[in-house]
């Protein structure tokens, strides 16, 4: 394992968040433009703390996707940079905390902050991690050529290539067709 468990879980959320943007989502759809929406991935996700429901929250959320998505592509040096600015901007404070089902890990919000601010502040304490471990390279953007994509690849040798099979068997047949056609 290359990061603690609430650092991979924070990666992971962020792609998934960030690939509710047309370009990246399954549909071709932006996959976030209700509050259900939200709602839906806020509670598959188990974020705890505040969560409104509402236009207002909806709007800073995809606003923070966005920044999310720019952050996830930076060159380690300007990642830093970045998180740094996000963990001043949001006042940060980190500490450990146990809640729910889940065992000790950190939060540097308090749970009464707007959910936007939690999500970008969750997403800066991993990115800590992976600037820290030297692990950008981790953070992908899918290889095949028609998605967009983000992912962490979390294999044991760092050679995973696509966001999911159904992409990386999707470019195998189109390079098998291409190798057949050729001969």
């Amino acid at each position: 394992m290359f990061f603690t468990h609430d650092t991979e879980s924070a990666l992971v959320f962020i792609a998934a968040l960030t690939d509710t943007v047309p370009e990246a989502s399954d549909s071709g759809d932006d996959e976030l433009r209700t509050i259900e929406q939200l709602n839906a991935l806020i509670e598959h996700w188990r974020y705890s703390g505040r969560h409104d429901r509402d236009a207002r929250e909806l709007t800073e959320v995809r606003e923070v996707r966005g920044l999310l998505r720019t952050l996830w592509l930076l060159e380690r040096d300007d990642a830093a940079e970045a998180v740094n600015d996000l963990l001043a901007d949001a006042h940060a404070l980190p500490r450990l905390v146990r809640h729910d089902d889940l065992d000790w890990h950190i939060h540097a919000t308090a749970n009464d902050e707007p959910l936007a601010t939690r999500i970008l502040v969750e997403a800066a304490m991993a990115f800590v991690d992976v600037i820290r471990s030297d692990q950008m390279d981790r953070l992908r953007l899918c290889d095949a050529d028609d998605c967009e994509s983000l992912y962490v690849d979390l294999s044991k040798n760092g050679s995973r290539r696509f966001c999911t099979s159904r992409c990386g068997n999707r470019m195998a047949v189109r390079a098998y067709r291409a190798r057949a056609e050729a001969e």
